[in-house]
């Protein structure tokens, strides 16, 4: 960082705005929260950013917030981040989830505690305070589009539309950035050139003319009628393979095999499983081997198994079914493995079985010198973080939507949070510092990295 930067004020002013937001449930279904969240954002980049408000929620539900901060700058970057987060229950946890508050954690010390400090309210808050300290400072030669969507939690449908429409106005930029605290696990911290896809719906069985009944009735039926919910485990066992929902693997393209290599050298398996709350792989390997399948796999995944009726003892249910969630590398189109699988259930002489689709996407990837990944990694080593470089997440992003608009869509910035969607989920205090120290090498790095990279104009 050229210019200096008082971090403990700037943490100030983050956690100020963390605490403010947090007190807005703004969950999936609360549309006035929702609403709520989005005004208050759009006030805040128009006041104190001096951004010009594109597009602030008039036709789109949930609201999306579209700044742009236009100076005539060669470079142009592109902040996203989102408002929406879980919801929450506040039994169990330490403090109210949506007031939050500052706690000691043990082995951590003083961390925020609260629904969003983690995923994705606190980093949000940081990336706008950072944003206005390097512009106070005039120290980011770059104009910025700012994009905070409410629905990254349920899928980001409106954001991608809005991405995508053939009048988008959304300006085409070098660099898309996605700010996180991407210290996961307070292990190294990690940069993500792409995400996977996904798709997720439903997979239901209900009686009808393959047999079953069309109501629940009494569990003595047993012996003549057939059960939807067996029927619905049948099913899965021919879609998917166990213990994991594998159905492929696509193959790692060449460019990326050193970059999984060097990764493999730095990866901690035992580490992993700590933050994942897990004893055990299910599958074997080498580091190497386990990054590999991890990273190429398609997986139909299941997270949630109800019959109808819910919770009903000694009868045979009308129906039975579960939710999944198809998780594809980049590469593998997600809905073209979907008619495959209802392949499969038709061969089997399964085709009462419906597989029913709700809303999906495919994954993207960037190249390894993808405009901001240098940047991000000198950022990092700045500030005494070797960082892991991974092709892609093993989550999903809608990537692809802003590969449309931008050389770039990273996600990265030093930062410990944890327990996203769960109980106590928090930042500490320290990440938080690490966080915006990030930002602000990180955002002037990406422009300096972009200049050089500009041919240089010959004198007439």
């Amino acid at each position: 960082m050229s210019a200096r930067f008082d971090i403990a004020a700037l943490r100030a002013e983050t956690l100020a705005l963390l605490a403010a937001w947090t007190a807005v449930p703004s969950v999936v279904g609360d549309a006035g929260a929702l609403a709520r969240m989005a005004a208050i954002l759009a006030d805040h980049v128009r006041n104190r950013l001096g951004a010009e408000i594109i597009e602030a929620g008039l036709a789109l539900d949930p609201p999306i917030v579209h700044a742009r901060i236009a100076r005539g700058r060669p470079t142009r970057l592109l902040l996203y981040n989102m408002y929406d987060v879980m919801p929450a229950d506040p039994v169990g946890w330490s403090v109210d989830p949506f007031a939050g508050g500052i706690l000691d954690r043990p082995g951590l010390g003083p961390c925020f505690v609260g629904r969003g400090a983690e995923n994705n309210k606190g980093p949000l808050a940081g990336m706008l305070v950072a944003l206005e300290a390097l512009l106070a400072a005039d120290a980011l030669d770059a104009d910025v589009e700012i994009l905070i969507e409410g629905q990254e939690e349920s899928g980001s449908a409106a954001l991608r539309q809005y991405l995508s429409a053939s009048d988008s106005p959304v300006a085409r930029c070098d660099a898309a950035l996605f700010p996180s605290f991407c210290e996961y696990g307070g292990g190294p911290p990690r940069i993500y050139c792409g995400f996977k896809g996904i798709l997720h719906g439903t997979i239901r069985s209900a009686g009808g003319a393959w047999g079953g009944p069309h109501a629940g009735i009494h569990g003595s039926n047993a012996p003549w009628i057939a059960n939807p919910a067996w029927r619905l485990v049948q099913a899965l066992a021919t879609l998917a393979d166990e213990p994991t929902g594998f159905l492929s693997r696509a193959p790692l393209p060449p460019v990326w095999r050193p970059v999984v290599e060097a990764l493999a050298r730095q990866f901690d398996p035992e580490a992993e499983l700590r933050f994942r709350r897990t004893e055990a792989y299910a599958v074997e390997g080498t580091p190497a081997e386990r990054l590999e399948h991890v990273l190429t796999t398609a997986t139909l995944g299941l997270s949630r198994l109800a019959t109808d009726p819910a919770d009903a003892r000694g009868i045979i249910p009308a129906a039975a079914e579960a939710r999944f969630e198809l998780r594809v590398p980049p590469g593998l189109d997600p809905f073209a493995l979907l008619e495959d699988l209802r392949g499969r259930l038709l061969a089997a002489g399964m085709a009462d079985v419906a597989i029913t689709p709700a809303d999906g996407f495919p994954g993207t990837v960037f190249p390894p010198d993808a405009p901001g990944v240098a940047a991000l990694a000198a950022a990092y080593r700045g500030l005494g973080a070797e960082p892991q470089i991974w092709p892609w997440a093993i989550g999903a992003a809608p990537g692809y939507a802003f590969a449309e608009r931008a050389g770039s869509f990273l996600i990265g910035g030093l930062g410990h949070g944890g327990n996203a969607h769960g109980i106590d989920e928090f930042v500490t205090l320290a990440g938080l510092d690490l966080y915006l120290a990030s930002l602000l090498a990180w955002l002037p790095g990406i422009v300096a990295e972009r200049a050089d990279a500009r041919p240089e104009r010959t004198a007439p």
